[in-house]
């Protein structure tokens, strides 16, 4: 017996009855043959943390465009911080961690430079719109590996296209994220703004505070809670429709307080026009392309591959483009 053996045996007694086994996946897009040492959940989660766009998350804008500090949070580190979240929920509903990880660590794979900004604006030029989480399913089946894709199981591929949207995913794992994602951004979200002084912890609304805690800490435990509770109460996973509302209002709250008219957001219309201008660059110079972003088109539209290209970059490299493009050099008349 292989210790991947050995790890289904496991699951198959320990988890519950609406836990997405590992031996009972619906497979890849290509057969491939067993890991002997891991779970196809597993392996899926090594093959995201490995991926180039899992490094570039590194340097892609979460909230704050460009921020002068250390410890304001990044895409990769929200990432992580999602991916906290929701393995706390998966280990204590019985439901599948690894596969509730693979999830949570390749949910963001295909957001833009810039944060939503990005999003916002190569969905205003790509004739064919454009929405991070389809292009993060994207990354992963399309663009990684040189067009070969990262070859994922069904489960994942199901859980990271229905992180966000209308689209609930098929499994709880899945379904999961869709809470942690927004637990995570709403409150990390209010940690950065009073980091930066946009806002004070009395501008939180009093009633939300008594719902859900006065702290970062506290209103994380509250929502999670809740999460546990409501999964043991039904075998569902949501929240009670009163803590629930509660983290909406919250978010709406960020929504007037932070996301829109501060001066963290200033640069906003700025990355917008630059990267509205590197994909109309890059619509009609398609041989400037790098050729695995070439290949593509194969299948794919130019407007889609202009995109891939675009979402790719992290904002340092698309900063340096646009530089490269746009931006007149000075130049020596005595130079050879």
């Amino acid at each position: 017996m292989t210790v991947r053996e050995r790890l289904e045996a496991r699951e198959a007694q320990v988890l519950g009855k609406g836990a997405a086994l590992a031996a009972h996946t619906r497979g890849r897009e290509r057969e491939i043959d067993p890991c002997p040492m891991r779970t196809c959940y597993q392996r899926d989660r090594d093959r995201i943390i490995h991926s180039k766009a899992f490094r570039r998350l590194s340097n892609k804008t979460q909230v704050f465009i460009s921020p002068e500090g250390d410890h304001y949070r990044a895409r990769l580190t929200h990432t992580l911080e999602v991916a906290q979240i929701a393995r706390t929920v998966a280990r204590a509903l019985c439901l599948n961690e690894d596969l509730t990880e693979a999830i949570a660590l390749g949910h963001d794979l295909g957001h833009t430079p810039f944060g939503h900004a990005g999003e916002a604006a190569l969905n205003d030029v790509c004739e064919e719109g454009f929405r991070h989480n389809e292009q993060s399913l994207r990354v992963v089946e399309r663009i990684e590996h040189d067009g070969r894709g990262l070859n994922l199981t069904w489960e994942v591929r199901d859980g990271i296209v229905c992180h966000t949207g209308g689209k609930k995913a098929q499994t709880l794992e899945g379904q999961i994220i869709h809470f942690a994602d927004r637990i995570a951004y709403i409150n990390h979200d209010i940690d950065d703004a009073l980091r930066a002084g946009l806002i004070r912890q009395a501008d939180i609304p009093g009633e939300l505070r008594a719902t859900l805690g006065d702290t970062h800490g506290q209103r994380i435990d509250t929502l999670v809670s809740n999460m546990i509770t409501y999964g043991e109460r039904t075998g569902g996973i949501g929240m009670d429709a009163e803590i629930h509302e509660a983290m909406l209002a919250l978010r709406r709250f960020n929504f007037q307080s932070i996301y829109k008219g501060t001066k963290a957001q200033a640069e906003e219309a700025r990355a917008m026009d630059m990267l509205r201008a590197l994909y109309g660059y890059f619509y009609g110079h398609i041989d400037e392309l790098p050729e695995d972003y070439r290949q593509l088109m194969d299948r794919d539209s130019r407007a889609r591959v202009v995109c891939d290209y675009i979402a790719c970059m992290t904002d340092r490299y698309s900063i340096m483009m646009y530089k490269k493009l746009f931006i007149p050099k000075s130049w020596n008349p005595f130079d050879d």
